[in-house]
């Protein structure tokens, strides 16, 4: 009996043992495996394409009033012609996606009927597909993203006082009416660093009259100031000024009627400044003065509530800066700071916090 307790104590233990080692057998490949395989956060990382870059909430679909036309969905190329729609246009850079997402996102809650809108978006970016993660963000949103080639202009610009100022895209707006579709006869330009308190569509509906650009104009700045001395010690520079009143005015929120631009050849009459200053420096601030130098003292004035500007400071500083006195429909945060960088690094500005309202950004 003893033998026979000692026999089935052996083959229990001869159990056991097998058992143990097939675990750590599984245990020794198991780890193998993990070893080679990234764990569940880098995987989900990985796949998300420059991830937290795209790394946003999804907008609102704003329906603002039951009279609105609900176009159909017809193809892009049919829709962009349809004479009822609203078109504005902005650049599309990684490095500023954040505010173009915030600028759009204001420009939809508050225009009464968001589905006649339409955007013609601009990039210089190949390596980086932009339209699935906008329309990620926008499901509803009409759009069309156009590929600015920078060696149209890399042999045309000069240096500034602030290398932002120097990017290729930032001239993507001299091109436009070449880039738009031949049907697109009028067009809004923004920045990416606005924002929108007030239907768009009150904007699109200002009358140019006969000129080509219309956009908010500041008589009382010292116009001298944006151009160097030599432009104003030679006259084959500053009578190009001649029989015209020139006030500053902003290039980051214009309506430009294109059918007249391409009529009258302006990109050409721009890339003519461009080239100008490349041999005789005769201005600082990069696209701005050809803009000046062509249109100002004539374009269509329009209220200045349209461009609250200035709001990112200088140049340099970026610092703190309040609105104009009077009412506020567009706030544009033009200058060195823009909101989300100080909102990130806790240095934020008070207006920065109103900004932040369109945020889509998901921090998390």
């Amino acid at each position: 009996m003893f033998n026979k307790f000692r026999e089935e104590k052996m083959t229990w233990y001869t159990e056991i043992s097998s058992f143990m080692i097939t675990i750590s057998i599984v245990i020794i490949l198991a780890y193998s495996f993990l070893q080679s395989c990234p764990p569940t956060e880098a995987i989900k990382s990985s796949n998300s394409n420059l991830d937290p870059l795209f790394n946003y909430r999804q907008s609102p679909n704003f329906k603002n009033s039951a009279k609105c036309t609900a176009f159909s969905k017809s193809s892009i190329p049919t829709k962009i012609c349809n004479p009822s729609l609203v078109h504005i246009s902005m650049t599309l850079d990684t490095k500023f996606l954040r505010g173009s997402v915030a600028a759009i996102h204001s420009i939809l809650q508050h225009c009464h009927c968001p589905e006649n809108l339409f955007f013609h978006f601009i990039s210089s970016d190949k390596s980086i597909n932009l339209e699935p993660h906008l329309a990620k963000i926008f499901p509803l949103l009409s759009f069309k993203i156009y590929y600015f080639n920078p060696g149209i202009v890399q042999n045309k610009i000069s240096s500034s006082v602030r290398e932002a100022l120097e990017h290729p895209l930032n001239y993507a707006r001299n091109y436009l009416a070449d880039l738009l579709e031949p049907c697109v006869e009028r067009v809004i330009y923004l920045d990416s660093d606005i924002i929108l308190v007030d239907d768009i569509s009150n904007l699109w509906g200002t009358s140019l009259g006969s000129t080509t650009v219309g956009s908010p104009q500041y008589c009382h700045a010292n116009f001298t100031n944006y151009f160097t001395p030599k432009f104003w010690s030679h006259k084959r520079f500053y009578r190009t000024f001649h029989g015209r009143r020139p006030c500053y005015f902003n290039t980051g929120v214009m309506v430009m009627d294109l059918t007249k631009w391409r009529k009258y050849r302006y990109t050409k009459k721009l890339e003519k400044w461009m080239k100008i200053q490349r041999v005789h420096r005769i201005y600082e601030l990069g696209s701005l003065p050809p803009f000046l130098l062509v249109f100002a003292g004539k374009i269509a004035p329009i209220h200045q509530k349209w461009n609250q500007h200035g709001l990112g400071g200088d140049n340099l500083s970026g610092s703190c800066r309040n609105i104009h006195a009077g009412p506020v429909s567009l706030l544009h945060w033009s200058g060195g700071g823009k909101p989300w960088l100080r909102l990130d690094t806790g240095r934020s500005c008070p207006l920065d916090e109103l900004w932040a309202r369109y945020d889509l950004h998901d921090q998390k």
